[in-house]
């Protein structure tokens, strides 16, 4: 499996007076070609959690297998880790770097070791699975960008690594909708047609909902709930207490329920609300 932790825990400033307990006895395992949502309240633990997965924070308590790597291993390929586990940040800017969009995707296949033809492959084929044409952007300014396009543009230089395993964290925030739903087309699509392991960390439990297989709660630095999409928003009043929402989806679906109309548990997707809603109004179907 490509992600094992077992007993992992975590601070920041340890052995401070500021010492600040963040993961607690954490054990999860990641199958290969999951896509797996991680969500909880802001502080919760989501993102010190995901930086263990690629060896941005190696535990002092615990174990994290990637791959079949320790990380706390002293031998462990931590460069070649890193490339085989990418991770795009919320905010691109803190992963854009270079003066052009084709100089920014080639600079992680560079770092492995790859020249020439290879790279402009490697280049070539990122571009075109985020959808950046690439004649129009590949010498195109950085900072010419869209906030969508520089998004699009960190993740290339993710995927031109050809990592087994992409970490995204809270991607479409600050998004407008166009923008949003070109950014969650690109994820499907690559874990349709890639099979590549996605954990998506996001404060969207509609994105969550309409992406992942399967999610992880997280409540004070510690796991509180482990399963399918549908298994984990069945739990509404244990996510409202923990100060999370339901998928807006969920909420219609709620209200149409209120008025009597008999709806199936646990609608994840508009197209799903559509059809029950429809059949219960055709119907004239209403719970007993």
């Amino acid at each position: 499996m490509p992600i094992e932790v077992n007993g992992l825990f975590h601070s920041y400033k340890k052995g401070t007076p500021f010492e600040k307990e963040v993961l607690f006895d954490i054990n999860l395992t990641i199958d290969d070609g999951e896509f797996i949502g991680i969500i909880g309240p802001t502080q919760s633990g989501k993102t010190t959690l995901a930086q263990h997965f690629n060896a941005l924070f190696i535990p002092r308590q615990g174990r994290v297998i990637v791959n079949g790597a320790n990380t706390a291993d002293k031998t462990a390929d931590l460069v070649t880790l890193r490339h085989n586990v990418g991770y795009v940040f919320q905010n691109p800017d803190y992963q854009l770097f270079a003066p052009t969009v084709g100089e920014d995707i080639a600079f992680g296949p560079r770092n492995q070791g790859l020249a020439g033809e290879e790279i402009e492959h490697r280049v070539r084929e990122a571009m075109e699975q985020v959808g950046l044409d690439y004649g129009t952007f590949l010498g195109r300014d950085i900072y010419a960008l869209s906030g969508g396009q520089k998004r699009r543009a960190a993740i290339a230089g993710v995927l031109a690594c050809h990592p087994r395993i992409l970490i995204l964290d809270d991607i479409t925030a600050g998004l407008d909708p166009r923008g949003r739903d070109e950014i969650l087309g690109v994820i499907r699509k690559l874990h349709r047609e890639q099979n590549i392991t996605i954990i998506y960390i996001s404060n969207s439990m509609d994105e969550v909902a309409e992406l992942a297989e399967r999610i992880v709660v997280l409540d004070r630095g510690r796991i509180a709930f482990d399963g399918t999409t549908r298994e984990i928003f069945s739990h509404a009043e244990q996510l409202y207490a923990i100060g999370l929402e339901l998928p807006e989806v969920m909420v219609i679906a709620d209200r149409f329920r209120e008025l009597g109309y008999s709806l199936p548990p646990a609608i994840l997707s508009l197209e799903e609300a559509v059809d029950a809603i429809s059949t219960a109004l055709h119907e004239g179907r209403v719970a007993d």
